[in-house]
Formats: structure tokens, C-alpha cells, sequence
């Protein structure tokens, strides 16, 4: 809002004096802002004539009182006596937007996330007798970009998810081992809860980025394991049981754990600064990728091969 002066003119004594509403305003329009009434000319360069009232006569609004207006029959009157003249504060611009005024009213939250507080907005504005019926709200900024980037996220991490399927079970051939490896990534979900909730953060686009992301490598050691099982069964002629599975989760040990330490100790200063300006996407992502990486690794190094001495075979009759 900034400071303005409001002209209210007075229909009774406008009217006595033969004036119209148009000629009030365009003189009070004149004196302020100025009408163009000539052009000089000097060589190719025009320069406009403006008539405006002295500086020293409008410095406050009570000095436009004294505005003069000719009648119709030539007498002289002053703005003051067909009008109201008031200090008043008002907007300094009237933005429009399809033929309709637009006010725009910005927010910052603090301590929880932008969708759910754009949503609980969303449900206040439509309660009854919030808004005059002339009268709608439209959310947009940080929290409808968000919304469409995690849709659009979600339905491509589906269409990728299906595909990684599909070309896992080419590979495997066995619905039992497809399952092992879809096994593993409920365990790089605890931990990626769990690290989301330990760390005080909400649900955000970066944690989806980050669970993405951990699937991806969660996924990736249940293959490799997977895989050795079936090297140690077909080329080494190992007999599947409790010995063999120990042995390949042993020899996979090293491998697994280098790629949770190398990503855990790329991560970890983004997980520590995740509050700073300008890594609110890689912060809650570093954080949602080492909770994962920390439960995925453990359970998949001991809960993974009891799962395969239950329920797969991998003897060699069995190998597709």
C-alpha cells in the first residue's frame, strides 16, 4: 500500500454548477499527472508541450482544494467545493490477468513441508464464507511446481520400474529370484523413513529423488548376489544350501560394502548441510540415500540369503 489522496466528488453541487463528472476528474488529472497540449520541434527531435500544475501547489492533497474549474457560464469554482478531498492509502498497481484483476499474496513456511501446507490452504479457501462469492483463489509458486514434479516423477519411476522388471525377469527366467530382488527394496525403504524422520525433514521432492536413487543401488546389490549364486551353483558346481550361501554373501561382501562407503562418504556433507541455502533438493536426497544405504547393505548381506536358502533353488537343474 502506499500513501494517495481520493477525490470524491459531490453529485448535488456538481450538478448546480453545470459540471460533469469527466471535466472534474480530467482537470484533477491535468494538474497531477499532466496533459500533453503541443509538440515543438527542433530539427528531427520533437519535444512534448505539458500543462501541470506548480510543484509548490500540489506537494499535499489539501492543496488540490483550490484547483480551479470553469463553469459553463464562465464562473470560476475550486475542486473543493464539488468534491471531498482526504488522505488515503491505496495499491500502487492493479495487475490483470484474462480481463480480471489479480492480487498476489505470497507465503514462506517454516517447520513443515510446502505441499501440505499448500493442501490444508487449498481446504481452508473452500470453507464456506472465506471468500466473497466475486471472489477465487489459485495456488501456484514453489508448491503447484512441486506437485507436477512429483507427479511427473512418480509416473516415470513407474514406467521405469516396469521395464526393470520386465528385463530382470528376461535375465533371471525364475519368479522366485525376480521376487528376491523386488525382496530388497522394502529394506532400502526402512532405512530411508527412518533416516527422513530421525533428521526432522518432510517428504519432499529430493526424498523422492533420494528413493529413487536407492532403489536403483539396492536393487543393484541384490543382482549382484543373486548372480553369484548362480555362478557358484553352475560354474563351480557348488551344491545350493547353507555353505554356499554363506560363501557368496562372504564374497560379496567387499563389493557391496565399497559401494555403500564410496556413495555414503560422497553424500555425507550434503547430508550434514542439508539445511543450508540452496541444496534443498540434494539435502533431503543425501539423507533419504544413507538411511537406505545403511539398513539395504545389512539386511542384504544376512536377511538376503535366508531368503534365498527358503524360498529359491538354485541348483543346477533349476538354472533356466
Amino acid at each position: 500500500m502506499v500513501p494517495a489522496a481520493t477525490v470524491r466528488l459531490r453529485p448535488g453541487p456538481l450538478a448546480r454548477a453545470g459540471l460533469g463528472a469527466d471535466d472534474a476528474l480530467r482537470a484533477v488529472e491535468t494538474a497531477t499527472r499532466g496533459t500533453r497540449v503541443a509538440q515543438t520541434f527542433e530539427g528531427n527531435r520533437a519535444t512534448d508541450v505539458v500543462v501541470l500544475l506548480a510543484e509548490a501547489a500540489r506537494r499535499r492533497p489539501e492543496d488540490l482544494r483550490r484547483l480551479p474549474l470553469k463553469t459553463p457560464d464562465g464562473r470560476l469554482i475550486t475542486l473543493g467545493d464539488v468534491a471531498d478531498i482526504a488522505r488515503s492509502s491505496g495499491r500502487y498497481m492493479i495487475a490483470h490477468q484474462g480481463a480480471r484483476r489479480v492480487q498476489t499474496v505470497t507465503a514462506n513456511t517454516a517447520g513443515r513441508d510446502v505441499a501440505g501446507f499448500a493442501t490444508e490452504l487449498a481446504t481452508r479457501l473452500r470453507g464456506p464464507g472465506v471468500l466473497p462469492t466475486t471472489v477465487y483463489a489459485e495456488l501456484a509458486g514453489t508448491a503447484e511446481a512441486q506437485r507436477l514434479a512429483q507427479r511427473e516423477l512418480l509416473l516415470h519411476s513407474l514406467l521405469v520400474g516396469a521395464i526393470i522388471v520386465l528385463l530382470l525377469w528376461l535375465a533371471f527366467g525364475a519368479a522366485g529370484r525376480l521376487m528376491l530382488v523386488l525382496a530388497n527394496l522394502p529394506f532400502a525403504l526402512v532405512g530411508g523413513v527412518v533416516a527422513v524422520a530421525l533428521g526432522g525433514a518432510t517428504l519432499s521432492l529430493g526424498s523422492l529423488v533420494g528413493f529413487v536413487t536407492l532403489f536403483g543401488i539396492a536393487t543393484r546389490n541384490a543382482v549382484m548376489l543373486i548372480s553369484h549364486y548362480d555362478h557358484l551353483v553352475r560354474a563351480e558346481g557348488k551344491e545350493w544350501g547353507q555353505a554356499t550361501a554363506l560363501q557368496g554373501a562372504s564374497e560379496r561382501l567387499g563389493p557391496i560394502l565399497m559401494t555403500a562407503l564410496v556413495t555414503g562418504l560422497a553424500l555425507l556433507p550434503l547430508a550434514l548441510g542439508s539445511g543450508d541455502p540452496g541444496r534443498e533438493i540434494e539435502g533431503p536426497m543425501a539423507i533419504v540415500i544413507l538411511g537406505g544405504l545403511a539398513t539395504s547393505t545389512l539386511l542384504s548381506l544376512f536377511v538376503l540369503p535366508t531368503l534365498a536358502l527358503r524360498f529359491v533353488r538354485f541348483d543346477a537343474d533349476a538354472m533356466p
